[in-house]
């Protein structure tokens, strides 16, 4: 097994909120359903993931779930060296017309350009 698909498995897990089903998993992966059941007992085995059984139109299959969420880089968070806006806002706004949140966004299109 190379690290490449395991590190592929827990990205596609750790993208979805509500998980993966192993039965899918292996697909997605373009892999063997027994060379998938490895990688997956090596996620399990590691910590990264948890495994709850569950039924798909009558078939059992198991949940695949992250236990570790994704690390976000905090620079995604910056225009600059602007924070964006809404991370301690209290305003009950409409995203699409937020003057704080659209002057952060052109701040964003200008350090971009500047790059």
């Amino acid at each position: 097994m190379t690290d490449e698909l395991f590190d592929e498995a827990l990205q596609m897990i750790q993208s979805k909120s509500e998980g993966v089903l192993q039965s899918e998993l292996w697909k997605l992966l373009d892999v063997d359903s027994r060379k998938c059941s490895r990688i997956v007992k090596k996620l399990i085995d590691t910590g990264m993931v948890e495994r709850h059984e569950y039924r798909k139109n009558g078939i059992k299959t198991y949940l695949l779930k992250s236990t570790k969420k994704r690390i976000i880089d905090p620079s995604l968070l910056m225009a600059g060296e602007h924070l964006i806006p809404c991370v301690g806002c209290e305003r009950e706004c409409v995203v699409e017309s937020c003057e704080l949140l659209l002057d952060w966004m052109y701040e964003l299109a200008f350090v971009g350009l500047e790059e």
